[in-house]
């Protein structure tokens, strides 16, 4: 798939595992493409396979509040 496909496939199962709505999906995604998550995915089409892309969701959605921490001090 290319790399707008797979990109388009983390977003989908994100919402489909998740239960998130499509903008929030779409918004994890996007942060984490800014972050530079799928930079090897974007080089390297091996990568971009459906089973990456489940790994690559869970990792995205388990990672998806870290990146403000400052929201959850206590």
């Amino acid at each position: 798939m290319t790399y707008e496909e797979y990109l388009d496939e983390v977003t989908t199962l994100m919402v489909e595992l998740y239960d998130l709505k499509d903008d929030a999906a779409i918004k994890y995604v996007m942060r984490a493409q800014a972050a530079e998550f799928f930079t090897l995915h974007d080089d390297d089409p091996v990568m971009r396979t459906l089973e990456r892309a489940r790994a690559d969701a869970k990792t995205i959605y388990e990672q998806r509040n870290k990146s403000r921490p400052e929201l959850y001090r206590k």
